[in-house]
């Protein structure tokens, strides 16, 4: 989906008409995983407000996050997207109250350390703008995941996700009236790429959720790096930079450790509860 975004930028596709078929094809297909599924009457909601809420902070995220990949060669947004459960553990902390021991605290500054690296400060080879899109994308998706764990508590993965798809559309809707332009045939193919890519992935994140424990899934989500490697070099004609070689790792493992934590966590409160007095 990401390459997609890129190669639309390059056939001449503003954002907005990007944003616009990325949500369409969420849609269409959500709307018949759904209908195939659980039938369409499991997308019922007594909390429209949360599902606006978290539509808000959503395409706003969203936004920020098309920003950076159309700003920053594939492989540096997609480093700077995993700085995600670095800002998650902090919104945790913060919002929900959630314990947070030092060694969390310190894979949290750890992973900044790689963000910075990353970043080069003072350097000329990625553009500020970049990496101001794709700390700000971070920084939203995050506050998702604290949405959505609120919003988990009482609806089902793929009514939220339908919700999300369907609220959206309809600022892009004037958003994509407005920017709306020809395209030849190749553009026309890598609009409608981008959604269905965009749909098949959230759908399939929210089935492996479903399949798999977060702390077995997330680690997975790191190999979007390679693959971001690889089509940057094999559609655009670029490799990440050196810092990224250094940066990326650290925030991996920084990442990863702040997932294994609270998998530990979570692990030791269920076996409090079900251990007898």
């Amino acid at each position: 989906m990401n390459a997609c975004i890129k190669l639309g930028e390059v056939h001449g596709a503003k954002l907005g008409e990007l944003l616009f078929f990325r949500q369409a094809g969420a849609a269409v297909l959500v709307t018949a995983v759904i209908a195939s599924g659980p039938g369409l009457a499991s997308i019922r909601t007594q909390r429209i407000g949360a599902h606006i809420r978290r539509a808000v902070v959503g395409l706003t995220g969203m936004v920020f996050v098309f920003s950076a990949i159309m700003t920053l060669p594939l492989a540096e947004a997609t480093t700077l997207s995993f700085s995600t459960p670095i800002f998650a553990t902090i919104l945790g902390a913060i919002v929900l109250g959630e314990p947070t021991g030092w060694r969390r605290w310190a894979a949290v500054l750890t992973g900044f350390v790689g963000v910075v690296i990353v970043a080069r400060p003072g350097g000329h080879a990625l553009p500020p703008i970049g990496i101001a899109y794709g700390l700000i994308a971070a920084v939203t998706t995050a506050t998702v995941f604290i949405l959505l764990r609120q919003i988990g508590r009482t609806e089902r993965a793929q009514t939220t996700v339908w919700w999300f798809s369907v609220l959206s559309l309809v600022p892009l809707s004037i958003v994509y009236a407005m920017t709306a332009q020809a395209h030849d045939a190749t553009g026309w193919a890598i609009l409608a790429a981008t959604g269905l890519f965009g749909g098949a992935a959230q759908l399939a994140m929210t089935a492996s959720l479903r399949y798999g424990s977060v702390s077995l899934v997330v680690p997975m989500d790191y190999s979007s790096l390679l693959w971001a490697t690889v089509l940057g070099w094999w559609l655009f004609g670029t490799l990440p930079g050196d810092t990224t070689w250094i940066g990326a790792p650290i925030i991996v493992a920084s990442g990863l450790y702040i997932v294994w934590r609270e998998h530990l966590r979570r692990r030791e409160i269920t076996e409090a509860a079900i251990s007898p007095e």
